[in-house]
C-alpha cells in the first residue's frame, strides 16, 4: 500500500495551494457577501489545470486521475471553501457531459469548462424530490426537433450565476416504464433560454456560490441537447454523485484542516496564567483530536477515490465520506471558534463562515441519513431500505 502522492500530484497540490492562499484566502471573507463569483478568478484556475484536470486533454482537461482531483479540491477549500465547490462541479458536469453528450456537444462545452469560461450548475432537486430524487416532476415533451420543459428546480447551487444546467426531467409517461427512475432523461440546458427564470435565496452559509430555484415555462431545448438516451438520465447523475462525495469529504477535510492550523498558530500566541494557552490540555487535546479525525476522513476520502480509479466498487465508501467529513468537519470548526474565544464568535475571524458553509453540505448533495441508508444497502442489499 503506497500512501503519498506522485511527482505530478505534488506538483499539482503546490500549484493549488500556492493559489489558494495568494488569490482565495485573502477574499474569503470579503467575497461572502458578493452577488456572483468573480469569474477572473475561475478563468485563473481554469488556466492553470485546476478546473477539472480528470478529464481528458482531448477536451481541455489533464487525463489526471480522480485522487489528483481530490488534491485539487482539497487545497482550493482550504483558501475558500466555496470556491472549492467550482472544480468539484465542473469535473462532475464535465465526465457527465464528456461520456453521455453527443460528441459535438462535448467538444462545444467542455473545453470551455476546463478553461473556467462557463459555470455550469447541476440541476436535480425539485420542491417535492429532494432525497427522492427518482421521483421528480419537472416534465419533458418531445415537440419536433426540441423537448419542451415545464416546471421547477430548487436549492440549485449557482442557479443565479450559471450560465448552463444538466437537467433532470420527466420524458417517460405515467405507465410502469415512465415512473420513477426509468422515466427520467438528462439534457445540457443554457440558461439564457426564453421561458427561463431564476430566484436566489437567503442562505446561511455559502453565499458567494449561492442557491436558488429555476422555473421552466415551456422552454425549448434542441434534442441534440439530450444526454445519452432518453430514460437514462437518472443513472448518468447516480453513477457520478459517487465520485462527488469523495470530493464534497474533501472539501470539507480542507475547510477543517486550516481553521486547526490558524488555531495551533493562536495557541501557541495567546497566553493566560503567564504561559501559551498551547500548554493547557483543555486547549491541546480538542487539537490533537481534530487532527486524528481530520487525518481518518482525508484517508476516507482519498481511499475512495482510488477505489474509482482502479475500476473497483466504491459507493458504500462514497456514502460515508459524504455523511461523515461534512459532519466531523463542522465539529471541528465549532471546537476553533471556542478555542478562540470571544474573538472567535465575532466577524474578524475566518472560523464562524468556515461553520456556516460547511454545515450547508451537512443537508445538500445528499443527507446522512440518506448516505447510512445506502451504506446498509451496499452491505445487505435491499432488506436494509425501508420503502
Amino acid at each position: 500500500m503506497d500512501f503519498a502522492f506522485d511527482d505530478v500530484q505534488e506538483q499539482i497540490r503546490d500549484t493549488a495551494r500556492s493559489f489558494a492562499q495568494r488569490s482565495l484566502a485573502p477574499g474569503y471573507q470579503r467575497r461572502e457577501n458578493d452577488d456572483v463569483i468573480d469569474r477572473a478568478l475561475v478563468r485563473e484556475m481554469g488556466g492553470l489545470g485546476l478546473m477539472a484536470p480528470v478529464l481528458d486533454e482531448s477536451l481541455g482537461g489533464l487525463g489526471l486521475d480522480c485522487v489528483t482531483m481530490g488534491v485539487v479540491v482539497e487545497e482550493i477549500s482550504r483558501g475558500d471553501f466555496n470556491i472549492g465547490y467550482l472544480p468539484l462541479l465542473a469535473a462532475l458536469n464535465g465526465q457527465i457531459l464528456s461520456r453521455h453528450a453527443r460528441p459535438e456537444v462535448a467538444a462545444e462545452w467542455v473545453p470551455k469548462l476546463c478553461r473556467g469560461e462557463v459555470l455550469m450548475a447541476l440541476a436535480l432537486t425539485e420542491p417535492g424530490a429532494g432525497s427522492d430524487a427518482a421521483h421528480i416532476a419537472l416534465k419533458a415533451r418531445l415537440d419536433g426537433d426540441a423537448y419542451v420543459l415545464n416546471g421547477e428546480k430548487t436549492s440549485i447551487s449557482l442557479a443565479h450565476q450559471a450560465d448552463l444546467a444538466v437537467t433532470f426531467a420527466r420524458t417517460g409517461g405515467s405507465g410502469e416504464e415512465g415512473a420513477g427512475a426509468h422515466g427520467i432523461s438528462a439534457f445540457l440546458v443554457p440558461l439564457d433560454l426564453p421561458g427561463i427564470h431564476r430566484t436566489r435565496y437567503d442562505d446561511t452559509g455559502t453565499r458567494v456560490v449561492g442557491r436558488g430555484s429555476i422555473f421552466f415555462e415551456d422552454v425549448r431545448v434542441p434534442t441534440e441537447m439530450m444526454l445519452g438516451g432518453e430514460g437514462h438520465g437518472f443513472t448518468h447523475v447516480m453513477q457520478g454523485f459517487d465520485f462527488s462525495r469523495a470530493l464534497i469529504g474533501l472539501q470539507c477535510v480542507g475547510a477543517a484542516a486550516i481553521s486547526v492550523e490558524e488555531t495551533w498558530g493562536y495557541a501557541v500566541e495567546r497566553k493566560a496564567f503567564g504561559s501559551p494557552i498551547a500548554k493547557f490540555e483543555g486547549v491541546s487535546f480538542p487539537l490533537a483530536e481534530a487532527e486524528t479525525l481530520l487525518e481518518a476522513a482525508r484517508l476516507l476520502c482519498y481511499k475512495t477515490l482510488w477505489l474509482k480509479d482502479q475500476g473497483l466498487p466504491h459507493t458504500a465508501e462514497a456514502a460515508m465520506c459524504k455523511w461523515w467529513a461534512p459532519k466531523s468537519a463542522f465539529d471541528i470548526i465549532h471546537q476553533c471558534v471556542l478555542l478562540h474565544g470571544n474573538g472567535g464568535y465575532g466577524k474578524e475571524t475566518p472560523h464562524q463562515q468556515r461553520l456556516r458553509d460547511v454545515m450547508g453540505l451537512e443537508i445538500g448533495d445528499g443527507t446522512a441519513q440518506i448516505m447510512k441508508l445506502i451504506i446498509a444497502r451496499e452491505k445487505v442489499g435491499r432488506v436494509a431500505v425501508p420503502y
